[in-house]
C-alpha cells in the first residue's frame, strides 16, 4: 500500500469529485437498473418505511421484521403538531427543502421507479427480501457500535446474535433465521446516539439525491459510514490512509468505484421495488406531500431517540 505523502491532497480530492460525479450520472442515466433508502423517492409517513428519497439504508429495518410488526406498530400522522409526542419541528430552509424535495420526485418518477417496475417484473419477491436483508446485515457494525455507545448492552448482544446465526445458517444473511428466533431490536445509528447524549436535532433539511435529514442526523449518517468497515476495505479514499487493509489493490480504483457504485444501485433500486405499491398509494392520498414526508420524519426519528 502507498504512503499517503505519495498520494497527496490534490489527488484525494480529485477521486473524491470522480465519485461523487460517477454517482450522479449512474442514477440520471438510469444505471441503477442493477433496487428506496432506502431507496424509494417518495417514501410513507409510516414506522417501518423511513420518509426519504433515495434513501440511506443505513436506517432501515430488516424486510422480514418490519413484514411481520407492521400490523402492531401504530402509523405515524404525518400532520401531527410540532409538539406532538416531543417532536420538534424547525424548517428555517423550506424554500430551498421544497426545490429539493420536487428534484428528488422528479428522479424517482422518471428513472427509478421505471427502473424498478421492471426489476420487480424479473425478480421474484423472495429474491427481493433476501437481496434487501442481506444489505442490512453487512451493517450490522455501525448498529452494533452504536448500541454499545448508549449502553444498550442486550441490544448490542443480540446484534452480535443476528450477525452470526444469518451469516452463516442464513447464507450470508440472505435469509433471516434469527428472526424465528426472536432475536430483534430496535435499530441504533450514529445520529441516535447524538440524540441520546443530547445533540439537539438542527434545521430540517432535505438532500438531493439521499432524501430528508436533521443537521444532526445527517452527520451521524456520515458517522455510521465511518463505523462501517466495509466502506473501510472499498472506498478509494480510504487507500490514502496507511495501515488500512483494502480487498482491492490501491491502483484498481475503477474497480472499487464500480464495486461501491454497483452494490448501491442494486440495494437503491430493490427497495424501491419493494415499496412500489406503498409509496404510489402515500402518492395519491397526500394533498402536501412535502409537509408529510417532513413531519412523519420527525415522528420517527424523535420515537426513535426516545426508545
Amino acid at each position: 500500500m502507498k504512503p499517503l505523502a505519495e498520494c497527496g491532497l490534490s489527488q484525494l480530492l480529485l477521486d473524491t469529485k470522480r465519485f461523487a460525479l460517477a454517482i450522479v450520472l449512474m442514477l440520471a442515466s438510469g444505471c441503477a437498473v442493477a433496487k428506496g433508502s432506502p431507496a424509494p423517492l417518495i417514501a410513507t409517513p409510516g414506522q417501518n418505511a423511513q420518509p426519504i428519497l433515495l434513501a440511506d439504508a443505513s436506517v432501515q429495518t430488516p424486510p422480514s421484521v418490519a413484514s411481520s410488526d407492521a400490523a402492531q406498530d401504530e402509523p405515524f400522522d404525518p400532520f401531527a403538531k410540532p409538539d406532538t409526542e416531543g417532536m420538534e419541528e424547525y424548517d428555517p430552509w423550506e424554500p430551498l427543502n421544497t426545490k429539493f424535495f420536487e428534484f428528488n420526485r422528479q428522479l424517482d418518477r422518471w428513472i427509478l421507479k421505471p427502473v424498478a417496475k421492471g426489476y420487480n417484473a424479473v425478480v421474484p419477491n423472495i429474491v427481493q427480501v433476501g437481496v434487501s436483508n442481506v444489505f442490512y446485515n453487512s451493517r450490522v457494525t455501525p448498529r452494533l457500535l452504536n448500541n454499545l455507545f448508549q449502553g444498550k448492552f442486550k441490544g448490542a448482544g443480540i446484534e452480535a446474535g443476528r450477525f452470526l446465526i444469518n451469516t452463516t445458517v442464513g447464507i450470508g444473511g440472505f435469509f433471516d433465521v434469527a428472526q424465528r428466533f426472536n432475536l430483534t431490536t430496535p435499530e441504533e445509528d450514529t445520529g441516535q446516539t447524538l440524540g441520546f447524549y443530547g445533540v439537539k436535532p438542527g434545521p430540517y433539511l432535505m438532500v438531493p439525491l439521499l432524501g430528508p435529514y436533521t443537521v444532526r442526523d445527517l452527520i451521524g449518517y456520515g458517522g455510521d459510514i465511518v463505523l462501517n468497515p466495509i466502506y473501510w476495505l472499498i472506498v478509494p479514499t480510504m487507500h490514502n490512509i496507511e495501515s488500512i487493509p483494502t480487498v482491492v489493490d490501491v491502483e484498481e480504483r475503477a474497480a472499487t468505484y464500480a464495486i461501491s457504485i454497483g452494490a448501491r444501485a442494486v440495494e437503491i433500486v430493490n427497495d424501491r421495488s419493494l415499496n412500489l405499491e406503498k409509496f404510489q398509494g402515500v402518492e395519491e392520498s397526500t394533498l402536501d406531500l412535502y409537509a408529510a414526508v417532513r413531519n412523519a420524519y420527525l415522528q420517527k426519528r424523535a420515537k426513535a431517540i426516545r426508545e
